[in-house]
């Protein structure tokens, strides 16, 4: 089997599934293995500004279930995994990738590597600092303005702006988890439905912290699954230009 098989048989085996075998455990390595794969994802400019909280003790789960509405899916899982985006955390980030510009330059650093040092000193702040006046959002917008007047630009200036760009990059990890645990033979559900308040109480997160999505995990059933994956025709959907 080529590669393209290998994933296509990943990609239509990992489905949904709504309520799993709690006779079956799933290992402990394979939870580990797939969030080391997720924590490879793309993400936006390398910031990483996500968190991932493995939820495996029965206490922990049963409260968890609780807090999914008592979905099928959280109460029969083997585990849980929380996806939370953090982008209180980007001057820390921002940081980490200076060091690890630094630490591979000898000498006289480059024209490319002191472009990598301000993208990572000048321009994240830009994009993320944030201020009770509000005064860091006024400035984007204005510079959104002036550069974007006649040119395309990055039009980014708000709150709103930054919490789509870490939930995307969040859901990135989030589908290379799940891609993984069914490679690995296992299956997963993705949830929305949860009290996202109290979930990040009990993560004990702050306030900026916000949940991306909760993925359980298990050996999925034939009653896990509800009826077939029906899909919009794909002529409805892509458009080549």
């Amino acid at each position: 089997m080529n590669l393209s098989q290998a994933f296509d048989e990943i990609v239509l085996k990992r489905r949904s599934n709504r309520r799993f075998d709690t006779e079956i455990l799933v290992p402990d390595e394979v939870i580990q293995k797939s969030l080391e794969r997720a924590i490879l994802s793309p993400n936006s400019s390398n910031m990483q500004l996500w968190e991932f909280y493995w939820i495996s003790s029965p206490e922990q789960k049963a409260q968890y279930e609780k807090l999914c509405l008592g979905q099928s899916a959280a109460r029969t899982a083997a585990h849980l995994v929380v996806f939370v985006t953090r982008q209180d955390h980007w001057k820390k980030h921002a940081q980490w990738n200076i060091d690890q510009i630094k630490s591979s330059i000898s000498g006289e650093p480059s024209k490319l590597e002191k472009r990598a040092l301000d993208y990572y000193g000048i321009l994240m702040p830009i994009l993320y600092r944030t201020d009770v006046l509000g005064l860091s959002t006024l400035i984007r917008r204005a510079i959104t303005f002036v550069k974007g007047f006649n040119n395309p630009f990055m039009r980014f200036a708000g709150l709103a702006d930054q919490r789509v760009m870490v939930h995307k990059s969040c859901a990135l990890a989030a589908q290379t988890f799940m891609l993984s645990i069914a490679a690995e033979g296992y299956d997963t559900c993705p949830m929305e439905g949860f009290d996202a308040k109290l979930v990040k109480r009990a993560l004990n997160l702050p306030n900026e912290a916000e949940i991306n999505m909760i993925v359980a995990v298990g050996k999925g059933t034939e009653e896990g699954i509800y009826g077939k994956r029906n899909r919009l025709p794909i002529e409805e959907l892509v458009f080549k230009r």
